[in-house]
């Protein structure tokens, strides 16, 4: 009874929800700073978007090889793990004199998200009561979605009304990782039966891209719609700052990040419709959302209109963030208990891998097309995939949403 009684005295799923946000805004910090980087150092439109990609590198790469590490070994060490993979980034940006430890700072960057995305999302949503579940569900998408915004945010009213903004935005987000693993001490293992098992009867082997049978049903259109959302964040947490700054002549950092921000604003009110529409209306909805956002942007790129921008990224995000929702739902609902953090991760592959590829393609196509050429090229590509989302693939979310 007194341990019953110390584990319910422990904080619940938000406080985990917390931890969540705060490692991801460690993923997006530097967002808003990028424009400050070049002048500094002296890199092309194309390096930025190489050095953004090597941080969706290492989140996919840790995805593969230990994207089910927290099935086995249990939640909080892996969280603790994340953590202090975030923190060491921010010592490379501390500590930046050049483009090695900016790389450095952004794969670390990638290692911590990419064992936090499936290890805090399975952490959210144990730790709540089964009536809570529809709650922690959004709470666990809201912190991944928020905390990326809340980077690019806190970065940009920093280097805007702060001094020092290469230095202090890092310094700020050690101080909140800090708590975060105060938090994490406090929180109650989920998985204590299993990791001790699991520790002592295997070695670890990469086992994160394994879908188990009971969710591939839902899985692919689950992933293609995360890919196709997360091209439009990678986008706009690379290449849209430049945009504003080279093309809208909009270069107050303080409006990147807010622009930004305002992004996953939107995805997390999206996300927070799916509980009302259901994930059968949600995926597709959110992809023809998308979709609308999507040309939105381009319409801005070819009218140079900063509200044309604005209304895209609303746009955008909304549908980004009912697809999302839909199909982390699907996907971690269709999982088996001890499978969950494999396949959340899973997912998670799919998304990095949209946050990824088009970026750097957008980054090579401005060498010969410029900018706002290149842009549309993008735009153009990532619509007719969430199209074709959104109109040929929701009979396949329905029925594995009714095999559930």
């Amino acid at each position: 009874m007194a341990a019953d009684h110390g584990t319910r005295s422990r904080p619940g799923y938000p406080a985990a929800a917390g931890v969540f946000a705060v490692g991801m805004a460690g993923a997006t910090l530097p967002t808003p700073l990028y424009g400050l980087y070049q002048a500094e150092i002296g890199f092309s439109e194309l390096m930025v978007t190489v050095v953004f990609a090597v941080y969706a590198v290492g989140v996919i790469a840790v995805l593969l090889t230990a994207g089910d590490w927290s099935d086995r070994a249990g939640r909080r060490p892996v969280l603790f793990c994340a953590l202090g993979l975030s923190a060491v980034a921010d010592l490379c940006f501390l500590f930046e004199g050049g483009l090695p430890l900016l790389f450095a700072g952004r794969l670390l960057s990638g290692f911590s998200v990419g064992l936090l995305s499936g290890t805090a999302t399975a952490a959210v949503l144990e730790l709540a009561p089964p009536h809570r579940a529809a709650r922690a569900g959004f709470a666990a998408t809201a912190a991944n979605m928020g905390g990326l915004g809340c980077g690019p945010l806190l970065a940009g009213l920093l280097a805007r009304y702060a001094p020092d903004p290469l230095r202090l935005p890092f310094v700020v987000h050690l101080a909140l990782l800090a708590v975060a693993v105060v938090v994490v001490r406090l929180l109650p293992e989920t998985v204590a039966g299993r990791a001790g098992e699991h520790r002592h009867r295997h070695r670890h082997r990469p086992q994160g891209m394994a879908v188990p049978p009971e969710a591939r049903a839902v899985f692919a259109p689950a992933a293609l719609a995360a890919f196709a959302g997360f091209s439009l964040l990678g986008l706009f947490t690379s290449v849209v700052p430049s945009f504003l700054a080279q093309t809208l002549k909009a270069d107050d950092l303080a409006v990147a990040g807010a622009v930004v921000f305002s992004l996953f604003l939107a995805s997390t009110a999206g996300q927070s419709l799916t509980g009302r529409l259901g994930v059968r209306r949600s995926l597709p909805a959110g992809c023809l959302t998308l979709v609308a956002g999507l040309l939105l942007v381009g319409a801005s790129l070819t009218a140079e209109s900063l509200p044309l921008l604005l209304a895209g990224t609303l746009a955008g995000g909304l549908g980004q963030g009912l697809a999302f929702r839909a199909g982390l739902a699907s996907v971690g609902d269709a999982a088996p208990a001890g499978h969950r953090g494999g396949t959340i991760s899973a997912f998670f592959v799919a998304a990095y891998t949209g946050l990824t590829l088009p970026v750097m393609g957008v980054g090579a196509l401005t060498l010969w097309l410029g900018l706002r050429n290149a842009g549309l090229v993008f735009t153009a590509a990532v619509t007719v995939l969430a199209l074709c989302v959104g109109l040929l693939l929701p009979r396949g979310a329905r029925e594995g949403a009714a095999g559930r």
